[in-house]
């Protein structure tokens, strides 16, 4: 049977770093499933002759999601009672759903992961406060790369910043990372639009849709798990609005619009420029850079992005505001929100 170069590092490259963000469930899977690539050949070869760097494409978030989706649909047995910490044989579990369930591996692989992680809204929320102390206006959101839209209802949640309240106090989704250093400024949360785009949203009304986000969540973290449920049940309450279509072309039309008077047009994004091409963030940040050459006290523009550096060792929260210009790294963060080490 054909071996694979490439796979036999990433997976277990990819396990020490999630064993070190605490989780030594998903950690031990994707050991095993590398231990037992041979038995899956199509997987073996997507990961094999992906084009372009596998880490940057998250390929092993998407195996391990795939692993996830088949243990809840109960296929194999052997594997859903490990997930319900019934055994701890990886190796038995791991390798027999791969044996069987290559295909399904394979295609749930091609498609991008889908996150939509919602315990990063509080680092975007303290950015928009450190952005409202600059601006002092209410904001209109544009976020790139939605997925179901969970972060556009950023406003409907309820945070608590290193012990700064912001948010919904009353809301079901509750947000609290670690915090480090000191807390956002005390500024108000107000959003008065907020709008976003993805090559193929996803519908929160759609069953089919929650459990592929749920999948996507590690299997050790259930009150990660838990703030999913609950935002997605907000999401089919408060609709977020998102288009279909490419970020970068997109972007460029939205900021062509007309800005109302008053308010801080806010564009922000989440581990999503890693999949964009060479070419599109260059629109972007084109896009970006002309449209704040308009910018005004009156109609101000800001910038939030919350993105790993080039060299993929830390995830930074980083703000551009206009006219006055000039970015600032706000904070170091967890690569799913669940600490904050802010700079400010």
């Amino acid at each position: 049977m054909t071996e694979y170069r490439v796979i036999r590092g990433e997976l277990a490259r990819q396990a020490d770093i999630i064993r070190a963000l605490g989780s030594p469930f998903v950690a031990s899977v994707l050991e095993a499933g590398e231990r037992h690539l041979a038995e899956a050949p199509r997987t073996a070869a997507l990961i094999e002759t992906w084009p372009g760097d596998p880490s940057a494409a998250a390929l092993a978030m998407r195996f391990n999601a795939a692993i996830h989706a088949l243990a809840r649909r109960g296929r194999p047995r052997t594997l859903t009672s490990l997930y319900q910490r019934r055994h701890d044989d990886f190796d038995g579990a791991v390798g027999e759903a791969m044996a069987a369930e290559d295909d399904f591996i394979a295609a749930w692989m091609r498609d991008p992961p889908q996150t939509n992680e919602v315990s990063r809204a509080a680092a975007i929320v303290a950015a928009l406060m450190a952005a409202r102390e600059e601006l002092g206006l209410p904001f209109e959101l544009l976020e790139l790369g939605s997925s179901a839209g969970l972060n556009l209802n950023l406003a409907h949640y309820g945070y608590d910043l290193g012990g700064r309240a912001a948010g919904m106090p009353d809301s079901p989704v509750r947000i609290a990372p670690g915090w480090r250093g000191r807390p956002p400024p005390a500024e108000a949360l107000e959003v008065v639009a907020a709008r976003g785009v993805d090559l193929h949203p996803l519908d929160a009304t759609d069953e089919a849709t929650r459990e592929r986000l749920l999948s996507f969540i590690f299997a050790d973290q259930p009150v990660r798990a838990e703030r999913l449920r609950q935002a997605l049940a907000l999401a089919q309450r408060h609709r977020p609005r998102i288009d279909q279509a490419d970020a970068a072309s997109w972007l460029v039309e939205r900021l062509r619009e007309p800005q109302p008077a008053g308010r801080c047009r806010a564009i922000f994004h989440s581990m999503v420029l890693q999949y964009l091409g060479d070419e599109d963030r260059r629109t972007v940040e084109t896009a970006i850079l002309q449209a704040s050459a308009r910018a005004s006290a009156e109609r101000p523009l800001a910038w939030i992005g919350f993105e790993w550096t080039p060299d993929r060792k830390e995830v930074q929260l980083k703000l551009t505001c206009w006219p006055s210009g000039g970015t600032r790294h706000l904070a170091t963060c967890h690569a799913y929100g669940a600490w904050i080490d802010w700079h400010g």
